[in-house]
C-alpha cells in the first residue's frame, strides 16, 4: 500500500476504489467504464481542491513525504554516466551526502546532494539526509574538483538539518559548514542550487550557496524546523505547535521568492513530485539546462561578483534605537 499524508487520505480512498474497479473489470470482464470515469473525474476534482488550499504546514508535510523524488532519483532519471566519489580524504565517507560527475544532457557537471532512506535500513545509513563534518567535506572537494576542471555544480538539497550529535559535532560540522561556505563564493565555476525537499538550517546552507537557486514547489527553506521553532518558542503551550510556527517562519517557496532568497519556483505535479517522479524529474532538467544556458554565457569574474553581492542583498540591517 502507497504512503500517504493525512491531507491526502480522502484522495487516496478514491483512488483506491478505482484501482479495485479496474481490477474486478479485468477479473470478471464487466464493463465498469463509466463508473470509473465517474470517480476519476471526482478525484481530479478533489485532489485539485485539496492542493490549491495547502497551509505552510502541509507544504512542510509534503516535502517530507516518504515517496517524494531524492536526489540519486534525479540523478538516475536527469544525469548520464554518473560516477560517485567517496570519502573527504580527512576522516572517512558521509552517505548521507551524494557527490559525483556525470553529463546532463551531454554537458559535463558535478552534481552533490543530500540522500535519505526509504525504509529503516536506509535511512539508518544515510543518516536520515543529516550530514557530518566529513559528508561537507566530500562535497567542497568534489566542488573543487569541478572547479579545476571548469564544470558547472549543481547541489540538491534535502534536509531538516545537519548532525549535531555528538559524533557530528566532535568531528567540526559546524566548521565545515562555514568553510563550505566560505569556498562555495569564490568558487570560478557556475554553482546551481535546487532545494527539493527539507531546506533545514545550516545542513541545507552547507551546499546551498550559488549564482541561480531554484526551489521546488512544495520544497521548505528555514533557519529551523517547525518542530524545533515551537519546542523554543512555546515549549509550556500545548495549542501551539508546529503548524503555527510553520505559518510565522515564513518558509515556503513562495515566500522565499518573496523575500529573494531564491530564484524561480519550479512547478511540481498537481498532488506533489512524489504522485509522478518521471516528469518532475523532466521538469527540473529543463530549469537546471536553461539556468546553465545562462550562467555559463557570464564571464568568471563577473559571475563570482554577481554572486557575492546576491547574498550580501539578503536580509535587512536595523540599527538599535538608544
Amino acid at each position: 500500500m502507497r504512503s500517504s499524508l493525512p491531507l491526502e487520505k480522502p484522495l487516496r480512498e478514491l483512488e483506491e476504489q478505482i484501482e479495485e474497479l479496474k481490477r474486478l473489470t479485468a477479473e470478471e470482464g464487466l464493463d465498469r467504464s463509466a463508473e470509473i470515469e465517474a470517480l476519476e473525474r471526482r478525484a481530479e476534482e478533489l485532489r485539485r481542491k485539496i492542493f490549491s488550499h495547502l497551509t505552510p504546514w502541509d507544504q512542510v508535510q509534503l516535502s517530507r513525504h516518504p515517496e517524494r523524488p531524492y536526489t540519486l532519483d534525479y540523478i538516475e532519471r536527469m544525469c548520464t554516466d554518473f560516477f560517485e566519489l567517496h570519502g573527504d580524504r580527512r576522516f572517512g565517507d558521509d552517505p548521507a551526502i551524494v557527490a559525483g560527475v556525470a553529463f546532463l544532457e551531454g554537458r559535463p557537471v558535478a552534481i552533490i546532494g543530500h540522500q535519505k532512506g526509504r525504509n529503516v535500513r536506509e535511512r539508518q545509513y544515510r543518516n536520515f539526509g543529516q550530514a557530518k563534518a566529513e559528508g561537507y567535506r566530500k562535497a567542497l572537494r568534489v566542488m573543487r574538483l569541478a572547479a579545476k576542471f571548469r564544470r558547472p555544480i549543481i547541489c540538491l538539497v534535502d534536509t531538516p538539518g545537519a548532525d549535531c550529535l555528538v559524533d557530528g559535532e566532535s568531528r567540526g560540522v559546524s566548521e565545515a559548514i562555514a568553510v563550505n561556505q566560505r569556498e562555495m563564493f569564490s568558487l570560478p565555476t557556475p554553482i546551481i542550487v535546487v532545494i527539493i525537499g527539507e531546506g533545514g538550517s545550516g545542513g541545507a546552507i552547507g551546499i546551498g550557496v550559488g549564482d541561480y537557486i531554484m526551489m521546488l514547489e512544495h520544497a521548505f527553506y528555514s533557519v529551523i524546523t517547525p518542530e524545533g521553532c515551537a519546542s523554543i518558542i512555546w515549549p509550556h503551550d500545548e495549542e501551539r505547535g508546529p503548524a503555527e510556527a510553520a505559518a510565522a517562519l515564513k518558509l515556503t517557496a513562495r515566500d522565499a521568492l518573496e523575500w529573494e532568497l531564491i530564484d524561480e519556483i519550479i512547478f511540481e505535479p498537481l498532488g506533489g513530485a512524489h504522485r509522478d517522479p518521471a516528469a518532475m524529474a523532466e521538469t527540473l532538467k529543463a530549469a537546471l539546462l536553461r539556468a546553465l544556458d545562462h550562467l555559463t554565457s557570464v564571464p568568471v569574474e563577473e559571475l563570482l561578483e554577481q554572486r557575492y553581492h546576491k547574498f550580501r542583498r539578503m536580509g535587512i540591517f536595523m540599527e538599535a534605537e538608544e
